[in-house]
């Protein structure tokens, strides 16, 4: 059975995404960037920065520096690349800097905790993923 709070939370996240051409005023678009920002500081921040430009308390263990998140767009032709960056988040695409599969993959760890992989998990996971690269989009400089 598929939780109320994780129908909510992917429910925003859905009506985010339509929403992602609009301007970010709407209190439907700050919950899910809040929410972003929520998962941002719990796995994110610790490499790549509270700010999100990769001076995080981990960076002087790493091999590779972590990258400024804020400089997405910059570095894209002025766009934001957001289904690469959700690819990134999830796995499926490669990051140099993370370095072997030995880095935590956050959309199998946010399957793990999801506890299973059935539409509500899948759901569950893509919400919290959606909402970080939402964050992330929105910290762009």
């Amino acid at each position: 059975m598929i939780g109320i709070r994780a129908l909510l939370y992917s429910a925003l996240c859905v009506s985010a995404l339509i929403c992602a051409s609009w301007s970010l005023t709407s209190a439907q678009e700050m919950d899910v960037i809040m929410a972003g920002e929520l998962e941002y500081q719990r796995y994110c921040a610790v490499c790549h920065g509270v700010d999100a430009k990769g001076y995080g308390v981990m960076r002087s263990f790493l091999t590779v520096e972590p990258s400024n998140l804020t400089q997405e767009s910059k570095k894209n032709g002025g766009r934001f690349p957001f289904w690469r960056i959700y690819g990134v988040i999830d796995g499926r695409e490669e990051v140099r800097g993370h370095g072997t599969r030995d880095m935590p993959i956050w959309g199998a760890r946010f399957r793990s905790q999801a506890g299973g992989d059935d539409t509500g998990s899948r759901s569950q996971v893509a919400g919290r993923i959606l909402g970080l690269v939402f964050y992330l989009q929105y910290l762009q400089e």
